[in-house]
């Protein structure tokens, strides 16, 4: 069960991450936006193929939220208020490394990660389930599906035979 959804999830970019990345794009060179789908296919190898419905939108409100500004040429730059931005995703992301290094070191990733997940999706659930009243019908109803098909599958694992334990890689 976790597996698979590590699989899913595991290979792709996690969220946020995009915004981040047009941010340090935009803090080396101004850029238009097929330059930095190019410069992400570029840099992660192929792996990652950002498409132009993720970065034209994003794009639109980094202009929104002042993060970014369009030049005369056409082009995307960042502004200083992008860049405190950034340089704060900086600060985080060395906290992070810092963190997951230590992890790393002391052993037992696969659980921690595995507990850590299940933390992470309960406190989301719990956010989810207190705004429920907010949600539009429809927003209720994939809501409503998706905790019944993560319900089967625990339902499902549960009755296989015990002793088989689920590798995380």
């Amino acid at each position: 069960m976790i597996s698979d959804w590590l699989q899913r999830v595991g290979s792709s970019i996690p969220r946020g991450f995009s915004r981040y990345f047009i941010l340090e794009t935009l803090k080396k060179k101004p850029s238009t936006g097929k330059e930095i789908i190019d410069m992400a296919i570029a840099q992660s190898g192929g792996k990652w193929k950002p498409s132009p419905g993720l970065i034209y939108p994003l794009l639109g409100r980094l202009l929104d939220d002042s993060l970014i500004e369009e030049t005369r040429e056409g082009k995307y730059q960042i502004t200083k208020k992008g860049r405190v931005v950034s340089d704060d995703l900086e600060t985080m992301d060395k906290i992070v490394k810092n963190q997951l290094d230590v992890i790393f070191r002391m052993g037992s990733v696969g659980k921690f990660v595995a507990m850590d997940l299940i933390e992470r999706v309960s406190t989301i659930g719990n956010s989810l389930s207190s705004n429920i009243s907010y949600m539009s019908k429809d927003e209720t109803q994939r809501y409503k599906k998706f905790l019944e098909a993560e319900l089967r599958k625990i339902e499902a694992a549960e009755k296989r035979p015990q002793g088989k334990e689920i590798k995380i890689n």
